[in-house]
């Protein structure tokens, strides 16, 4: 398209001084020393007023200031380098392909609308690549993205440093992005290939293209689901270019050269690029020539000299200004330039292209399109993205875990794992797991397709030694009642939460009742006793004042007996009881109404406190919650703690002060053995084990106060694990399926210990005894008040 574009501005008659601008095409080999040679030379036999090229980033770094000496632009049409884009280091450089940064960003972009977090960028070790995986670096930063390593290829030795299956399977990611040209990028996958490091497992970005068909057949399937960004015009992205100016260079690329033009459809980007940066040179040497320069000499006038550095073109920076200020709609979009930057600023695009199978092999197809400073979309022509292993389902980008031999370490801890040794018929015994944790880790399987191997720590583990277990390589992973905490964050890293706890205080259930024969005094203070009491012998003596005279009933016992009958009397109507005689005067019937009054308030307040005092002396329990335990009320060396445990730090942290002064635990089961026992009075757990237990196991236990230290149960794994990401995805999926939340209804929510084996809500005869006494005493003076009536009568 060079040539095109020259012999395009002779058919227009694109002359300067009244002559068609002349050309020589040269061609570069990577080699820096070659590029200066083939520059020198060329500037040294003929008037070189501009330079379209060169090719690669490398080259362009020593061509541009070379031109600068000479006062001559560089207009490139592939040089990426960021560092070009340097306006002062490269005042003459100029490029109409879009900068590494913008590519960065577009591969930014990319990750984000896939959420994607990370990758592995394998670059060249030159300005291309170098200056391509410090831009992603910086956009992915930008964006709270992660580059987890930077692999090197060598372009002296053509190889990776390092070994590649090795540095890629030990990232955490499984995002490779490959920054090298593409005679490098085809070697890089050769060596992945080879290695088993490209699909189903990883997914690769390219940034050059590569023959697909070029590889053996047999790496077909796993080169299917690669992605290649790459520069675009902006035909491929339906944003407007110069279709007449297209058409014109294909008719002449046509005439001179058919047997090189490879059909409108299959010229290569980087042609278009070509074309634009000779036609912007061009029509800026023609607006130069034609422009009122104050000068006598031609406009392409140089000071001459045999040696190539000391010729210099005279009027270099009225030329940069003209192209600074060039605009025009060319082949691959609308060209422009900016006196800040040396970049193409406007018509900015890169198309995304997916490795799928076809009826000639593999071929790239365009699934996304990109226009800067846009966002990625679907072209106007859809095509179904192929992820690798052939899927139409979305990679992650973090590390899988599928058919890997995952060693999981248990412990047991009912209901979480419950462990039980089934003896077949030749007496072989073998170990059955269930639980809460067992049935997690088949929901786990089945969605991650893991191997489980399943190792129970042994009786005397500690929570604190598990994780030191997994810090330390015996366990790839521990799965159970293992709280998240500070001190151990430091050690090991934690998934997703697998369960909500807090603590919860467990004791014996209280069955003695404390006899006292004197408990229904207790409702009365002994001075409302005493009051009561001179009030009924008070009452009563008005009575015989008012009723002797009167009542006929009375008349013929004695005075004491009268007034004894009369206290009854006073007595009866106060507690309701009645008596079997009544008054007769009207001062005495007003005596009994305030006695009924009075039998209103004293038996309400008797019977409402009596009732109160039972009830707190039936729910009493030797604490009542945490603050009893903090404030000292049961002795501290009475409180069972689980040793190197997540409570036993909650008790040193806020309770003891860093004092180990408790009874020392080291399984749950001596916990509960300890309590049944009397050794302790209360100890503290995870809320799931010991409301478990005391539902369902040990029914004679039973839970006060409310929960306290909220906290988490997470999955024990090392520090930085390669499947985290897979791991905690795979747990959010679950919960937000609802399945966690019915495998807790399951495993926590059953009840087996009835209500007999609870403290009764009744009154039992102990708690009565005082009062069952009372009955009979009145029992006894109502028959005594019946004899005296039947002795006087």
């Amino acid at each position: 398209m060079f040539k095109a574009a020259m012999l395009l501005s002779h058919q227009y008659n694109i002359t300067i001084e009244g002559e068609f601008i002349g050309w020589q095409a040269e061609q570069t080999t990577g080699n820096i020393i070659d590029a200066m040679h083939i520059m020198c030379h060329a500037v040294s036999v003929s008037n070189v007023v501009g330079v379209v090229g060169p090719w690669l980033s490398r080259e362009a770094q020593v061509i541009a200031p070379f031109g600068e000496k000479l006062g001559i632009p560089v207009i490139s049409y592939s040089a990426t380098n960021p560092g070009l884009s340097d306006q002062n280091a490269y005042p003459n450089f100029h490029r109409t392909v879009a900068s590494d940064f913008v590519a960065a960003a577009a591969v930014a972009k990319l990750f984000i609308r896939y959420n994607w977090t990370s990758c592995t960028i394998i670059y060249q070790n030159d300005a291309f690549g170098t200056g391509g995986a410090n831009a992603i670096s910086e956009a992915f930063n930008d964006s709270r993205l992660i580059v987890s390593q930077m692999i090197v290829f060598d372009i002296a030795t053509r190889s990776i440093r390092g070994d590649l299956k090795s540095l890629l399977t030990n990232a955490a990611t499984r995002m490779v992005v490959v920054w090298a040209e593409s005679l490098y990028t085809y070697l890089i996958l050769q060596e992945a290939l080879a290695s088993n490091v490209v699909g189903p497992q990883f997914t690769w970005i390219l940034s050059s293209s590569v023959s697909l068909n070029s590889f053996n057949q047999t790496f077909y399937e796993n080169l299917i689901g690669m992605l290649l960004i790459e520069p675009a015009v902006g035909s491929v992205v339906n944003a407007p270019i110069n279709a007449t100016l297209l058409s014109a260079a294909y008719s002449i690329w046509q005439q001179y050269e058919l047997e090189s033009f490879p059909g409108s459809m299959n010229v290569d980007n980087y042609a278009l690029f070509t074309f634009d940066a000779t036609w912007t040179l061009i029509q800026s040497l023609q607006q130069l020539c034609t422009s009122k320069i104050n000068i006598s000499s031609s406009c392409l006038s140089f000071i001459e000299s045999s040696f190539c550095f000391d010729r210099r073109f005279i009027h270099s920076n009225l030329l940069l200004d003209v192209i600074s200020r060039t605009e025009f709609l060319g082949v691959s979009g609308p060209i422009q330039f900016s006196m800040n930057v040396t970049d193409r600023i406007t018509g900015l695009y890169y198309s995304a292209k997916n490795a799928q199978p076809s009826s000639n092999g593999l071929s790239f197809v365009s699934v996304l399109e990109y226009s800067h400073p846009g966002d990625w979309r679907i072209p106007t022509k859809e095509n179904v993205i192929i992820w690798p292993g052939n899927s139409l389902t979305q990679p992650i980008g973090g590390t899988l875990l599928k058919g890997v031999n995952l060693r999981i370490g248990v412990i047991e801890s009912v209901p979480f794992t419950i462990v039980e040794k089934i003896k077949d018929a030749s007496g072989q015994s073998t170990i059955q797991y269930s639980g809460y944790v067992h049935d997690l880790i088949k929901l786990l399987q089945n969605k991650m397709e893991f191997i489980p191997i399943i190792e129970l720590a042994s009786p005397n583990q500690t929570y604190n030694g598990l994780i030191q277990a997994v810090r330390n390589g015996d366990y790839d992973i521990v799965i159970g009642d293992v709280t998240v905490t500070a001190t151990r964050r430091k050690l090991v890293d934690f998934s997703n939460t697998i369960f909500d706890n807090s603590l919860r205080i467990i004791i014996r259930k209280t069955t003695d009742v404390n006899i006292d024969l004197f408990s229904f005094l207790k409702p009365f203070s002994w001075n409302l006793w005493l009051l009561l009491l001179c009030t009924l012998i008070y009452a009563g003596i008005l009575i015989y004042i008012i009723e002797r005279q009167d009542n006929e009933t009375l008349q013929n016992q004695s005075i004491l007996s009268q007034i004894a009958m009369y206290v009854w009397y006073s007595f009866g109507n106060i507690v309701g009881y009645g008596v079997e005689f009544h008054t007769n005067t009207g001062a005495g019937r007003l005596l009994t109404a305030g006695l009924y009054i009075l039998s209103l308030i004293l038996v309400a307040s008797y019977t409402a406190n009596l009732a109160s005092d039972l009830t707190i002396a039936k729910s009493k329990s030797i604490i009542s919650g945490i603050d009893d335990i903090k404030n000292g009320k049961i002795p501290f060396n009475r409180i069972g703690i689980l040793v190197d445990s997540a409570p036993e730090e909650y008790y040193l942290r806020e309770i003891s002060n860093g004092a180990r002064n408790y009874y020392p635990l080291h399984s749950l089961n001596e916990a509960y053995f300890s309590l049944l026992t009397n050794m302790i009075d209360a100890a503290f757990w995870d809320s799931g084990a010991v409301e478990y237990v005391t539902n369902n196991i040990f029914c004679n236990l039973t839970l006060i106060g409310n929960d306290f230290d909220k906290s988490v149960f997470g999955i024990v794994t090392p520090q930085k694990w390669l499947y985290a990401q897979d791991l905690d995805v795979n747990i959010l999926s679950l919960r937000e399926a609802g399945d966690i939340e019915k495998l807790r209804q399951k495993w926590f929510q059953a009840k087996t210990c009835s209500d007999s084996s609870e403290i009764s809500t009744a009154i039992k005869i102990e708690a009565m005894s005082a009062l069952v006494k009372l009955l009979i005493k009145r029992v006894r003076l109502a028959s005594m008040s019946t004899q005296v009536t039947r002795t006087s009568t």
